[in-house]
């Protein structure tokens, strides 16, 4: 069995790069990340846009040469803390590779980066649907976002702009 390995991606490694389109395009076919492909637009141009973004960072998983994970991070920032937060963007696990708690250790090394950046907390968002993701994310010590529970969880919203539409 090849040897897993879970790094930072370097953004200007060509293999890097692939890896992260690759994994990034087999989640968006997904039923949980839309059930669509990547645009082309977005194929040639989200490494070099995410290496222009001091606050984008990456983890990717390799089991030998073959990528398996891979999860984006942005670094937003805490008004209440005075703190910057690492939000998790996205996390993929290729389908013949789930039920390995990758997910678990990548997510481990992106709690390691974040904290080295000086954050105060992960973020993420997760479909209600997606009950395998809830509980990894529940194992390793997420919660729901509230403040007070009187006034109950908080909710993510959006609004697309322009044309723009994934």
């Amino acid at each position: 069995m090849p040897d897993l390995n879970i790094i930072q991606a370097d953004y200007a490694n060509p293999l890097h790069a692939a890896a992260l389109i690759g994994l990034l395009d087999d989640y968006a076919r997904d039923i949980s990340g839309g059930g669509e492909p990547l645009s082309d637009f977005t194929k040639t141009h989200l490494v070099s846009a995410l290496a222009a973004r001091p606050q984008a960072f990456s983890v990717l998983a390799f089991e030998g040469a073959q990528p398996v994970g891979l999860v984006n991070c942005m670094e937003g920032f805490s008004t209440f803390a005075c703190q910057p937060l690492v939000n998790v963007h996205d996390v993929v696990v290729i389908a013949g590779q789930r039920g390995k708690r990758l997910g678990e250790k990548m997510l481990a090394l992106v709690e390691h980066i974040a904290a080295q950046r000086g954050a105060c907390k992960l973020t993420l968002e997760v479909l209600q649907g997606n009950l395998s993701a809830i509980k990894l994310y529940q194992r390793i010590g997420f919660a729901a976002y509230q403040l007070d529970p009187a006034m109950g969880q908080a909710q993510f919203f959006q609004k697309w702009l322009g044309a723009h539409r994934h």
